[in-house]
């Protein structure tokens, strides 16, 4: 049985605000994301602080492809 907890975090999705730290931990699908953009956020000590606007922003990256590739990953 799913907890209600896990039910609430797979019915959100990501936005901009949220914390890279926050989308993987939510969304383990979307390293594999994170690193096909290029993105080194993985294990970096910015990543609790990063929003994915930030990281976009910071990588050169379309925001709005980038969320949609994670809800793709989500959505898998």
């Amino acid at each position: 049985m799913i907890g209600r907890k896990e039910e609430t975090v797979r019915e959100r999705r990501p936005d901009p605000e949220m914390t890279l730290e926050e989308v993987m931990t939510a969304w383990p699908a979307c390293v594999s994301v994170i690193l096909r953009h290029r993105m080194l956020c993985v294990g970096c000590p910015i990543t609790p602080f990063h929003t994915i606007a930030d990281a976009c922003r910071a990588h050169g990256v379309d925001e709005a492809a980038f969320l949609e590739a994670l809800q793709a990953a989500i959505a898998a």
